[in-house]
């Protein structure tokens, strides 16, 4: 009998359909802005699911963020992790930077996602992350990418300091507690009921009310934040201490260090501020506010006297506290005594300044001292006054006044 062997038909074998994404931000959440975010949307869901070797895995698309930080990125974020459970292959993307301005984040990224065999390709650059020159090109592009960011933010930062020196008044501030924003005066209005608790908490404070216990008769009474939240010792401390509530405004009180890390800090003098007087109706009076000052003074003194001088050097002029002033000039720190209203804005007195030196060698004459006793100073001195015409009149302990006279 004949062998028969049977050859079974080969079907042919599929290839295995790709899991496409793609991924679009924009910046702002402007109408034209997020038209386009529209746009890009329904072309990569339109472009991948025309595609018979792709499988349709989603649009991700994060409005609104800046591109120099991931971490901030949602919808980025939720990418990566869907990556990472092996439901995409392949990412589109429109551009570089549209992926990512900060170069370190975009190549240890890229990096991440080829060590999951995962390709993005960015349609403008024509480049894929996969290919032997990908991660070549990327380096260079995204730095450009980078550098473009900075420039942005340096021209932004320029636009903005030129407004500050004109003048004008634009906020992002738009709600403080007592203040709403009006767009067209281009000034904060009052809120009557908000602004009384604003005063509130502002004689508490003259009052010597501590800004922790402030802070609890607010939330007692019920009063609550712009946002919604209860008061804690730092918001309170942060109103106390902004002149916006005297009528006045001051612009950068902080300034970003780095366009990148967006990394923002506090203005200690290292860039110019605009000080802008009588912008807007005040909810605190000038003279209610130069007691919130005094007592501003007060405190800091109580809580850190390290200096024989502090709190001891009154104005005979307008009645403040003298404060220490430390300067360099030409790599030489000179340290002088000054009445503290010549650092307040919308304030100024014409009292003399003293040198500390000066101030601990008239001391030693006055007390008969070999040389100048922190110690043996605040044992005997109670106050010294600096009157109009420069001389210094000291009042001891004991009710004893001595006087040295301006030659």
């Amino acid at each position: 009998m004949k062998k028969i062997n049977k050859i079974e038909p080969v079907l042919p074998v599929l290839p295995k359909q790709k899991k496409v994404a793609a991924y679009a931000r924009v910046s702002r959440d402007t109408e034209r802005l997020m038209n386009s975010i529209s746009a890009q949307i329904s072309y990569y869901s339109t472009l991948i699911q025309s595609n018979s070797e792709w499988e349709y895995a989603g649009v991700y698309a994060d409005c609104g963020i800046s591109g120099t930080d991931i971490a901030k990125r949602s919808e980025f974020q939720r990418m990566l992790k869907d990556c990472e459970a092996g439901k995409i292959d392949i990412i589109l993307c429109k551009s570089i930077s549209r992926f990512a301005r900060n170069t370190v984040d975009l190549l240890e990224t890229v990096r991440h996602l080829k060590e999951l065999a995962i390709e993005v390709r960015f349609e403008k650059e024509h480049i894929n992350s996969l290919s032997d020159d990908g991660e070549l090109m990327l380096s260079l592009l995204a730095s450009f990418a980078q550098e473009e960011s900075r420039s942005i933010s340096e021209n932004c930062k320029w636009g903005i300091r030129k407004r500050f020196q004109s003048g004008e008044i634009s906020m992002t501030n738009k709600h403080l507690l007592g203040y709403q924003y009006d767009e067209k005066q281009e000034k904060y209005i009052i809120i009557p009921e908000e602004a009384e608790a604003v005063r509130w908490m502002f004689q508490m404070y003259i009052d010597g009310v501590s800004l922790r216990q402030i802070a609890k008769n607010m939330n007692r009474a019920g009063i609550r934040s712009v946002l919604g939240n209860e008061f804690q010792e730092g918001s309170v401390r942060q109103m106390i201490f902004n002149e916006v509530y005297s009528g006045d405004i001051r612009r950068q009180k902080c300034y970003m260090t780095d366009s990148i890390t967006k990394t923002k800090v506090k203005n200690n003098g290292e860039l110019p501020q605009y000080y802008m007087p009588d912008c807007h109706e005040a909810i605190i009076d000038r003279e209610t506010y130069a007691k919130v000052q005094v007592e501003m003074e007060r405190r800091a003194a109580m809580q850190n006297r390290t200096y024989p001088f502090t709190r001891r050097i009154r104005c005979g002029i307008c009645g403040n506290f003298f404060t220490r002033k430390k300067c360099k000039v030409k790599g030489k720190t000179y340290v002088h005594w000054i009445c503290c209203s010549k650092k307040k804005a919308g304030m100024n007195c014409i009292s003399i300044n003293f040198s500390e030196e000066k101030l601990k060698r008239i001391s030693v004459q006055i007390l008969g001292m070999e040389k100048f006793d922190a110690a043996e100073f605040e044992k005997q001195i109670e106050s010294i006054t600096v009157l109009e015409d420069g001389s210094l009149e000291y009042h001891f302990n004991g009710g004893e006044i001595k006087q040295w006279q301006k030659v």
